[in-house]
């Protein structure tokens, strides 16, 4: 969707990010380099309709001529509609010569992550005022061994119905509140058909390679 901002809002969030400095190898790093604002460049540079026509007139010509102006500019990816469910899908490969190799690393990741800081200023179902976009844990697929083969298996957590999630998703309503508990439940680790009840923490220690998490109102 494109559409034309104030250029003083443009570049806005929710919550203020610039005092973020989030820890490395954390999914609050990812979802900051992520959003990071961007500058466009030498050959980078955007094609501007605008300035095309400010330097050579209307455009009824330009195509036939090939004659466009391009210009420095600013990019970043924001959230403008929060999800019910948010999904992060973490990128667990690299390049290396001309093979892939996994990635490994353990990424930190939270029961409860705020959204605001990478969310637009004017998000579409954020109840107005709010300065947290707040979800909560209730999976996490891991995956063992390498990239030519190995095991998924997954933590799931069983807890209670949450009707206001359903509202969201079933009628698109926008939450009038936030909760800044995690959902109660317990844990359950499932590799095939061997499932087992597991602490938080043996959770969050886990190599996610895919994260769930729902909206808390």
């Amino acid at each position: 969707e494109l559409s034309t901002e104030d250029p003083e809002t443009a570049f806005c969030t929710l919550a203020n990010r610039e005092g973020l400095n989030p820890e490395e190898g954390s999914i609050h790093h990812c979802l900051y380099q992520f959003t990071r604002n961007e500058k466009l460049t030498e050959t980078n540079k955007l094609l501007c309709d605008v300035c095309t026509q400010r330097h050579y007139g209307p455009k009824k010509n330009i195509k036939s001529e090939k004659k466009y102006v391009y210009t420095n500019a600013k990019k970043q990816m924001l959230i403008s509609l929060a999800p019910p469910i948010l999904t992060l899908h973490l990128k667990r490969f690299q390049q290396a010569g001309f093979n892939l190799r996994k990635v490994n690393r353990h990424i930190k990741f939270p029961e409860v992550i705020d959204l605001a800081p990478f969310c637009t200023a004017k998000c579409k179902n954020v109840a107005e005022g709010n300065t947290e976009v707040l979800y909560s844990l209730y999976g996490v697929v891991e995956h063992s061994g390498t990239m030519r083969s190995g095991h998924y298996t997954a933590y799931a957590k069983m807890r209670s119905m949450n009707n206001h999630l359903s509202d969201l998703v079933l009628r698109g309503q926008s939450p009038q509140a936030l909760e800044t508990e995690p959902v109660n439940g317990q844990w359950f680790h499932i590799s095939d058909t061997h499932v087992q009840a597991v602490s938080a923490s043996k959770v969050l220690s886990s190599q996610a390679y895919l994260l769930f998490y729902e909206r808390l109102l």
